[in-house]
């Protein structure tokens, strides 16, 4: 049996969340919100996202404050207007698909906040571009050429780690069933965990011990406000010599594990120009199979994994318990459907659906066909 399509459980204070396959859709920026609010084209992707037939849909990083977004367009979660909209959205996204599980990856994006989306140019945008002053560990730009970040203080860490908690409980309101803290890709968490952002002196500074502690502070405090699967999403090394690496991931995947983390998800780089990125296919793999090995708790892989084949390797080889597809997907929105038919594999549809299936196709459905829309 194709290990992809067998049903996965995610464990949480609360109990387990059962996923009905291994495959999660990675969460993708969209820089399509209304001042952080949901709308009609989240209403739309999320629907065709939910009739995808993966096993856990993971909305978008969504930025925890107004200035933890990446860009004006960026998701958000920080007050009753952004946590209607939310709610909203998703709810009638949720009556157009089978039941599937909802992840959202909260997130403050420190130094890298305040851009402009990526088909505008990426760049940092000043005030009168409608930008603002980020935040960071440090008073060091994401790139020579810009304008420095503000170097947090100790009363904004305080109400930063709020937010997240915040965050995590209008999530919960909204029946969001797990969450996701972004400490990858160059964004605050990940600012903090790399020599190569965080310079800071006093206890948030200098030592892996010190680099960690806020964002173990920030998950132990999401901990107490959540009880259902909380994971973390790491870059696992910054491709930079000096930089974050694997050996600190380990630790600190363990030191998570010790919080009460119940999942992570191996990403790797962002915060530093300098990087140095060997691609390849599933190049990311080794790394989730070493935090996999380092803490034991479920792991999800992800990066250039396209093929179904592919995917059902890296579970074999016991790399992974959870495969990733972030943009293949957005590419082919029925990709586990593909996956299913080259897997022997099985998966919920809407009814409308039922018949679009070609001859070799047949049998996908099966008996999921059983109460679904």
């Amino acid at each position: 049996m194709s290990l992809l399509f067998t049903p996965y459980e995610l464990p949480a204070p609360r109990g387990p969340l059962t996923l009905p396959n291994r495959i999660v859709i990675a969460p993708m920026c969209q820089y399509s919100a209304v001042n952080g609010a949901a709308g009609d084209w989240h209403l739309a992707h999320w629907a065709s996202l939910l009739n995808s037939g993966a096993g856990l849909l993971t909305i978008e990083a969504t930025g925890v404050t107004p200035e933890g977004r990446i860009t004006p367009d960026c998701l958000g979660l920080w007050d009753e207007r952004t946590e209607r909209a939310l709610g909203d959205t998703l709810q009638r996204a949720r009556k157009l698909a089978p039941p599937m599980p909802v992840c959202i990856q909260l997130a403050h994006a420190g130094r890298k906040a305040s851009s402009a989306a990526p088909w505008r140019g990426g760049q940092l945008l000043s005030p009168a571009q409608g930008g603002w002053l980020p935040l960071a560990p440090s008073a060091l730009p994401q790139l020579p050429d810009e304008p420095p970040p503000a170097a947090m203080t100790a009363a904004q860490l305080v109400e930063v780690r709020q937010a997240f908690v915040a965050a995590a409980q209008r999530a919960q309101r909204i029946g969001i069933d797990a969450i996701e803290l972004h400490a990858a890709h160059g964004y605050l968490l990940h600012q903090f965990l790399s020599p190569l952002a965080n310079q800071r002196t006093d206890d948030y500074g200098g030592c892996l011990e010190n680099r960690m502690r806020f964002p173990l502070e920030v998950f132990a405090a999401v901990r107490a406000a959540f009880d259902g699967p909380l994971g973390v999403r790491v870059s696992a090394t910054d491709w930079v010599d000096g930089g974050w690496d694997s050996a600190q991931t380990a630790e600190f995947a363990r030191r998570l594990k010790a919080l009460g983390c119940n999942f992570m998800h191996v990403s790797t780089a962002g915060v530093s120009p300098l990087q140095k990125i060997t691609l390849g296919p599933g190049y990311q793999v080794p790394y989730a199979r070493a935090v996999r090995e380092a803490c034991g708790l479920p792991t999800t892989a992800v990066g250039l994994i396209t093929a179904p084949q592919q995917a059902e390797d890296i579970l074999q080889a016991g790399d992974a318990d959870l495969i990733a597809i972030g943009r293949a997907l957005l590419y082919k929105p029925r990709w586990p459907w593909e996956a299913a038919v080259a897997l022997g594999g099985q998966v919920q549809a809407s009814a409308p659906y039922w018949r679009c299936l070609p001859r070799e196709a047949q049998g996908i459905f099966g008996q999921v066909r059983i109460g679904m829309r």
